[in-house]
């Protein structure tokens, strides 16, 4: 059974197509289940729309919303049509977050953490400069609000949790193992599932988040796992599902997960 849980659309401001077609693509690529996940307004943020290259308009979410539900209705039979959100995780503004996500009926929201220390984790000159004690806590940084999001209670899914090194590949070598195990170890107990994103293979990086290394140890602590393609344009979605499959086989996962009405439903590898 293939799934899809982590795509976009137009309204973001940085993906291609509508939503049906990524519905269609998803069905052209053999999928049971796709969930549309695109990125929930700054809500935080005084202006309707502060973000137009990253984010819908908060105007748009509940047109979004019921586009999903009519596409949930018409497909009904043919491909599983889930609705998802990506929201930003803000550590200082989690109640309006906690109350949009309340107010709609999502069967999942992906919480990720695209800024850090103020920055975005893809700027790619924020390295520059800074001494290997920095980038130590640079990367721990990251991993406090990553478990920080895990314990806000609203989110079903963390989203590529290793993506900092999307546009500096070394970020994996930077020794942080304490922060990256506090976070695994709670989105464990905390029974969260982490998804596999092939978008990495669009970046510098050119793989898959999270590494394998960050994978055998969310094994290690018992955390689900979940399937994105983080697809911004139709031609990606599905991509690269069999093999991700193969590789949690051989790092010893049994099953991961899609989430529909905020629970997990378990997928056998």
């Amino acid at each position: 059974m293939k799934f899809d849980l982590h795509t976009h659309h137009y309204r973001c401001g940085h993906a291609d197509g509508d939503i049906r077609d990524y519905v269609e693509a998803g069905i052209q690529a053999g999928l049971s289940v796709i969930g549309i996940s695109d990125h929930m307004p700054h809500l935080f943020h005084p202006l309707d729309h502060p973000s137009p290259n990253l984010a819908m308009s908060r105007l748009e979410l509940g047109a979004y919303v019921e586009e999903v539900q009519q596409l949930q209705r018409e497909y009904e039979g043919r491909i599983k049509v889930l609705l998802g959100i990506e929201s930003d995780y803000f550590i200082d503004h989690e109640q309006v977050y906690r109350q949009a996500i309340q107010e709609y009926p999502f069967d999942y929201v992906i919480g990720s953490v695209h800024i850090s220390s103020g920055r975005s984790i893809f700027d790619r000159h924020r390295w520059e400069g800074l001494s290997a004690e920095a980038m130590v806590e640079a990367k721990r940084e990251y991993y406090r609000l990553i478990e920080a999001s895990a314990r806000s209670g609203m989110f079903q899914i963390l989203g590529h949790i290793d993506a900092m090194k999307g546009y500096y590949p070394s970020f994996v070598d930077i020794q942080a193992d304490d922060a990256v195990d506090s976070a695994l170890q709670t989105i464990g107990e905390l029974g969260l599932a982490i998804e596999v994103n092939t978008s990495g293979g669009t970046k510098l990086c050119g793989g898959w988040y999270p590494s394998d290394a960050v994978l055998e140890r969310a094994l290690h602590y018992g955390v689900s796992i979940s399937f994105g393609s983080d697809a911004h344009k139709p031609s990606r979605v599905g991509e690269d599902f069999e093999a991700v499959a193969s590789k949690l086989r051989d790092i010893g996962f049994k099953e991961w997960v899609y989430v529909q009405n905020r629970k997990p439903v378990s997928v056998p590898l």
